[in-house]
């Protein structure tokens, strides 16, 4: 399949795709194929790297600005695309698979929308199993409730749907580009809808399976996270505000890293601003055993 949007024709996603090597990860040797999606970059010494976790649209490759500039200033960062599960207790058991299977002990989080959800669901999970992997969440235009999305009842019969009409679905939520007169929010949005034409008909339908299934987060059970940072925009995109205050009053402690534009992907189109408050979370581990980075701080 050929690509034709700006960003997969710019010399910054050429420059990842030659220089960051994908990883094809099976997990088991029973004939289903659980293979994970991995870009594994930065140095190898740091134990609790920061790992990315794409929305229902993505791919692995949705944080490559991030991959690319993060490690570039010592940071060891993971973007790890997960193959069809059909739960979420299915996914935070093959998450933990893939950590173990990568001598991973620890990590910090940074989950996009449906991402973002499972990382979440994925400290509920660690924390019940007493195996706590998860330092911090960074949640970018995420939730903490499935409810709230149209396709509830429909979700048990996503399994048996054509891929086009799961990709109408997914692109339905999409805000149209003619909306924007950001051309950086519209090449995100035109780089999206091309990754979501690369997905199989057990992506999109798994995915969104796990998006609509009934199932909300018991933040309860967040009590061993150190920090979490909750970013979203003011702009017009897929969740409203009555979510952003939902998860708001969840986390009341949380640190808000609020950005004025960058629709749903703003980790594409506003790459900068969610660089820089990605390494202003991260920063307060600088010198200890959780640090993402090897860098050492000079002594004051």
């Amino acid at each position: 399949m050929s690509f034709s949007s700006q960003i997969f024709r710019s010399p910054e996603y050429t420059s990842f795709r030659c220089n960051v090597p994908l990883k094809q990860i099976i997990l088991d040797d029973t004939g289903t194929n659980k293979g994970w999606r991995v870009y594994d970059t930065g140095p190898r010494s740091v134990q609790t790297p920061l790992v990315f976790l794409h929305p229902v649209s993505g791919r692995a490759e949705v944080f490559f600005k991030q991959l690319l500039t993060l490690s570039s200033k010592g940071y060891r960062v993971i973007s790890a695309e997960n193959p069809p599960y059909w739960s979420v207790t299915e996914w935070c058991e093959g998450f933990m698979q893939l950590l173990d299977h990568m001598d991973i002990k620890q990590v910090h989080l940074f989950g996009a929308s449906l991402g973002g959800f499972l990382a979440q669901k994925f400290v509920e999970f660690s924390t019940i199993v007493h195996q706590p992997k998860v330092v911090s969440l960074f949640l970018c235009n995420s939730f903490t409730d499935t409810s709230i999305f149209k396709y509830k009842d429909a979700a048990v019969l996503f399994w048996i749907l054509p891929a086009m009409v799961l990709r109408k679905m997914v692109l339905s939520n999409f805000s149209s580009r003619e909306t924007f007169y950001d051309t950086r929010i519209m090449d995100s949005i035109d780089f999206m809808v091309e990754l979501i034409e690369s997905l199989s008909q057990a992506d999109l339908a798994s995915r969104l399976t796990i998006n609509c299934l009934n199932s909300r987060v018991n933040t309860s059970l967040m009590r061993g996270l150190k920090s979490v940072t909750i970013m979203d925009v003011f702009d017009d995109y897929a969740l409203g505000s009555p979510i952003k205050e939902k998860i708001y009053q969840e986390y009341p402690e949380a640190k808000l890293a609020q950005l004025k534009s960058g629709g749903n992907f703003p980790y594409l189109s506003r790459s900068d601003e969610v660089n820089l408050h990605l390494q202003i979370h991260l920063r307060k581990y600088d010198g200890t055993p959780f640090s993402a980075s090897d860098n050492i701080p000079n002594a004051e």
